[in-house]
């Protein structure tokens, strides 16, 4: 008897009515993308520094000054700055540096220009070709390549679930 007794507790918690089922579903999809003509483009700022020691500067007007310089249209000009030896035969140092920005637009870009900017990326458009898809009514997908610019992704999808 006690050779059965796994065997028929097993039969006892498993009746016919309360089996569980499988519930299956399967779907095809296609994506097809043509890319748009596009452009990015980002402006250059002004950049100035001036830096050193044992030195006089002057603008030209004012001895121990810079000139702030002007700014027309975003752009900026620095004036003129002369440096001289604070104390002869002394060291002394002196660097600058000047990065001169894109000028602002006075105007939005429209479609088919771009910014006078320094750092511009053009893309073309897409050229949609043969580019194509289809989903036949067994599910099976067929996916033709296109031309530059494009994509085809082609998705199938089984889903199994059991139920207690």
């Amino acid at each position: 008897m006690k050779r059965f007794l796994p065997f028929i507790m097993l039969m006892m918690t498993a009746s016919v009515a309360n089996a569980g089922g499988l519930v299956s579903s399967q779907s095809s999809s296609i994506q097809l993308t043509v890319e748009a003509a596009r452009s990015t483009a980002t402006r250059v700022g002004n950049s100035y520094s001036i830096s050193g020691s044992g030195i006089n500067t002057t603008d030209g007007t004012t001895a121990g000054t810079i000139s702030a310089g002007s700014i027309t249209s975003g752009i900026y000009s620095p004036g003129t700055i002369a440096a001289t030896q604070a104390t002869d035969g002394n060291a002394f140092t002196y660097s600058t540096s000047f990065t001169q920005g894109d000028a602002i637009p006075s105007s939005a870009a429209t479609v088919g220009q771009i910014p006078n900017f320094s750092n511009v990326t053009s893309y073309t458009a897409g050229v949609a070709g043969s580019l194509a898809g289809t989903v036949a009514t067994t599910g099976a997908l067929t996916v033709t390549a296109g031309g530059a610019g494009t994509t085809a992704t082609g998705q199938f999808v089984s889903e199994i679930t059991v139920i207690d």
